[in-house]
């Protein structure tokens, strides 16, 4: 790394544990999530479909409390 920080990233408009935290109170209000959505200023929409929580198979479950896939 060099001292030269001209290069460096500027803040991230959210975080990871925004769109967790997120995501986990529209679970717990008994809605199926069917994706999510953030813009460039970091605002979160958690996009919801006519299903229900309790529609979900154990795997989606799963992957609804382990948060979405990192690349």
């Amino acid at each position: 790394m060099t001292a030269d920080k001209r290069h460096s990233r500027t803040p991230s408009a959210f975080r990871q544990r925004d769109v967790t935290r997120a995501v986990k109170a529209v679970i717990a209000a008994g809605l199926h999530v069917a994706g999510v959505k953030v813009s460039a200023e970091g605002d979160i929409e958690v996009v919801t479909d006519d299903k229900k929580a309790h529609d979900l198979t154990p795997l989606d479950s799963w992957m609804a409390s382990h948060g979405p896939r990192q690349t």
